[in-house]
């Protein structure tokens, strides 16, 4: 069956499982902000934090386990291959709007390459987990009695590739610009200086806290500098003295020390310009990702791909169904206290932010209007190349809610790793989510019709 053609009318009652889930989203998000207003500190934002920290811990990845062991198999995995193609393909459309944005919107020129990857880099996370959450709460949901269990095994799938491209892609798109920071030598020893004019010295809001907690934590000796401008700078614009030799960033300090045998041989053989991709390799902060949802999702394949396994743990009559259901009943909790998360972080407001009016409105738009607009193109082409599993609407669904959410909170924390753009990623997610509300509620209709009604 196409995705544009069913036998099922849009009415009234479609219109309504449309609407009526995102509804009790934003009134636990509501909830939420009333919890967490400054002008009633109900519930401090400590309690928030912790309760970021459970959903992060035990919630997330109990629901996780549950529902994508229970679906996978080594057949159904085959056919869940555009998955997590249809992230990368999302997040290079997205680039490609950032970029015109920055174009056409002229942020100030340290904020170009954050303007880029801002408008590409969506929430497949938490936040799509909840609305497919609330949509299969119903018994009477438009995607069948499977609709909760395949729908979270499609987004658990599809996080771990985002996951894998905010520790890589992202980490490094975030990183200072080279322009905004002052080389300095004295004594033989090479110090980047960070100019006063970049520096954002706020404290650390609940957005840092909201999606991945402990992630600004993980610094490194090199993560709140231009690393890859120092690795890859041209002489032509620096002199050979203010740029260090990438040996002595690979080997962890501005004093190289000295050289063994080996490493002669090798840099003899090994190309400079392989050297340098090598040494940035080295410093990404993959090993971070090994995190409870990634975990989680790795033994949900792990059994779930085992039939043996997968009889032992999962089912009415396996051995451990008593372990499943506790974690099950854990995993009941992870949708209502991601939206009161959100609610607790929109609560404190946007911070100030130097990315203009213009920019800022120019990335909702091309975010949260023009990107879900080409999803549909995208989606209906792989239809019609019949790359997508015919017939599963909530596999289309979730197709195209990777092209709707707002921006991954997740730049909250990396901005604070990276030293970068710290309080303009804490505005701009701030207003993404708070026009995500209507920009969400429009295109939840548009994709029920699309997927149960015939164009």
């Amino acid at each position: 069956m196409s995705l544009f053609e069913s036998d099922v009318k849009f009415g009234e009652q479609e219109l309504i499982h449309a609407v009526v889930p995102l509804l009790k989203l934003l009134c636990l998000t509501v909830i939420g902000v009333l919890l967490a207003h400054p002008r009633t500190q109900i519930v401090p934002k400590s309690t928030f934090k912790l309760l970021s920290k459970l959903v992060f811990a035990l919630f997330l990845p109990c629901t996780i386990f549950i529902h994508l062991g229970e679906s996978v198999s080594v057949q159904n995995l085959a056919l869940w291959w555009f998955i997590p193609v249809n992230v990368i393909i999302s997040t290079v459309i997205g680039c490609l709007l950032g970029l015109l944005v920055a174009v056409i919107c002229r942020p100030p020129p340290e904020f170009f390459r954050f303007t880029v990857i801002v408008t590409g880099f969506g929430n497949t996370g938490n936040l799509m987990l909840a609305i497919v959450g609330s949509i299969c709460h119903s018994a009477d949901n438009s995607f069948g009695p499977d609709c909760h269990t395949a729908g979270i095994a499609y987004v658990s799938l599809a996080q771990w590739v985002s996951v894998l491209l905010v520790y890589t892609l992202v980490y490094h798109m975030m990183e200072p610009p080279m322009e905004y920071y002052e080389v300095v030598e004295e004594d033989g020893e090479i110090e980047i200086v960070r100019e006063n004019r970049l520096a954002n010295d706020l404290s650390r809001p609940l957005l840092h806290e909201a999606e991945w907690p402990g992630m600004e934590d993980k610094e490194t000796e090199h993560c709140k500098t231009p690393f890859i401008a120092r690795v890859f700078a041209n002489e032509s614009d620096f002199s050979q003295t203010s740029i260090p030799d990438p040996d002595s960033l690979e080997d962890g300090s501005e004093r190289r020390p000295p050289r063994s045998p080996t490493h002669s041989i090798r840099c003899l053989a090994e190309p400079q310009m392989v050297r340098k991709i090598r040494i940035v390799a080295e410093q990404t902060p993959v090993q971070h990702i090994m995190q409870p949802p990634t975990i989680a999702t790795f033994l949900a394949l792990l059994i779930g791909m085992v039939p043996f396994l997968k009889s032992i743990v999962y089912g009415d009559d396996a051995p451990l169904e008593f372990l499943t259901d506790s974690l099950d009943i854990l995993a009941g909790a992870m949708v209502p206290s991601v939206m009161l998360v959100l609610g607790g972080m929109i609560a404190e407001g946007p911070n100030e932010s130097r990315l203009g009016i213009r920019t800022t409105v120019g990335i909702i738009v091309a975010r949260l209007l023009i990107l879900p607009t080409l999803g549909i193109g995208v989606v209906f082409l792989a239809d019609k190349m019949n790359l997508l599993i015919q017939g599963d609407r909530m596999f289309q669904f979730v197709l195209l809610l990777q092209y709707t959410t707002p921006s991954a909170i997740l730049f909250g924390a990396i901005a604070s790793l990276r030293g970068y753009a710290v309080s303009e990623a804490s505005a701009l997610l701030f207003w993404q989510h708070v026009f995500a509300l209507f920009s969400l509620s429009m295109y939840s209709i548009i994709y029920f019709k699309l997927l149960l009604t015939y164009l």
